[in-house]
């Protein structure tokens, strides 16, 4: 991965956590094996972890079915019911 310390990137913030000691073992025995130190060994592994969980959130899977079905609701889109249209003239009214 490429290195995230630009000019607009810089590292001036501090992030400080308590782990229990056989964490801190098993952080030093990693961070050794991939031949960086601990904290660039933690934080590079934070950062792979919060960058793929807010990429599986950012995206909607479907099934093929689930698919159809909503390009079918674009493209065909029911007629709205009763309801639906009481509260948009409800909306319209105070929206002005």
């Amino acid at each position: 991965m490429a290195n995230q310390d630009t000019p607009d990137n810089a590292r001036d913030a501090r992030l400080e956590a308590r782990v229990s000691a056989a964490q801190k073992s098993l952080f030093q025995q990693a961070a050794a094996l991939s031949g960086r130190t601990m904290s660039e060994f933690v934080v590079a592994s934070a950062q792979d972890a919060a960058r793929r969980l807010i990429a599986e959130n950012e995206s909607i899977r479907l099934s093929r079915k689930e698919q159809l079905a909503f390009v079918q609701a674009l493209l065909k889109p029911p007629e709205p019911n009763a309801r639906l249209k009481r509260a948009a003239k409800a909306y319209r009214q105070k929206a002005g």
